[in-house]
């Protein structure tokens, strides 16, 4: 169904279909509510890792705050695939997603914190407060029914966040080659402007992904699907997070 279409690669209809073998009648029908619940518990999960990391840098801890975060960030990779191909784990592993994600945001803001704490002290509280007014901003427009997940609507949001996955790859795939592409890193009017379109599609994949969650639960996938919703969900939020964070580092180079 063309219905399942998300630009959040861990909610898509071929992963949905994949709870459908799951034994939905031992394990109860999958909600919204209990989507958002279980998102919450790893939301607080990934905010508790992330103070702790926090916490290290600030007891004259860097390196071990920098292993931390890059543990985060290959372990919540890991994590983040096996949870892709087996949906079935992610109520036991999509805790723990969470918590090397709290490692990962935890150790980078720390970075940006100490990088712009004369020029810019408020900078991770700034990020932080845009990432939940943005978040529950684009739910109510949603819930609202002000945005819909049109077929158009999905098909130019999902074909918008392929380019941006393609561009960072051949952007990283350049810095390993000793290129520089300046315009994705500067403060220059047109790199500020990239990142706010960046956002701005990181913010419309949380349409998609309510969107996902609310036709998991209409279609009664399995309760054990919710963890997965969850997870799917959280991966647009720490997505959005970094891009609103890079967006503010951007704009303070240039005061």
């Amino acid at each position: 169904m063309a219905l399942f279409q998300s630009g959040n690669p861990t909610l898509t209809e071929k992963m949905f279909d994949k709870g459908l073998e799951l034994d939905a009648a031992r394990q109860g029908i999958m909600t919204v509510r209990g989507t958002i619940n279980k998102f919450g518990f790893m939301l607080v999960l990934l905010i508790a890792s992330a103070a702790f990391n926090w916490h290290l840098f600030q007891e004259g801890k860097p390196p071990t705050t920098q292993t931390l975060m890059m543990v985060g960030v290959f372990g919540g990779l890991i994590m983040a695939f096996a949870i892709i191909f087996k949906p079935g784990w992610a109520k036991y592993i999509a805790p723990l997603y969470a918590i090397l994600e709290g490692l990962f945001i935890g150790g980078i803001s720390v970075l940006f914190n100490e990088m712009f704490a004369e020029k810019y002290p408020g900078l991770i509280m700034q990020a932080v407060g845009l990432t939940f007014g943005v978040a529950i901003s684009v739910f109510l427009l949603y819930n609202f029914r002000v945005i819909r997940a049109t077929e158009r609507f999905r098909s130019v949001i999902i074909s918008a966040t392929m380019g941006i996955a393609l561009f960072y790859l051949l952007t990283m795939i350049l810095g390993w080659f000793g290129v520089n592409v300046s315009f994705m890193s500067d403060s220059s009017l047109l790199s500020i402007g990239i990142s706010l379109f960046v956002v701005a599609i990181a913010a419309l994949n949380l349409i998609l992904d309510f969107d996902m969650i609310e036709k998991g639960a209409e279609r009664g996938l399995p309760a054990e699907m919710e963890w997965y919703g969850a997870f799917g969900l959280m991966v647009t939020i720490v997505w959005l997070y970094m891009e609103i964070l890079r967006l503010l580092s951007k704009l303070a180079r240039r005061d």
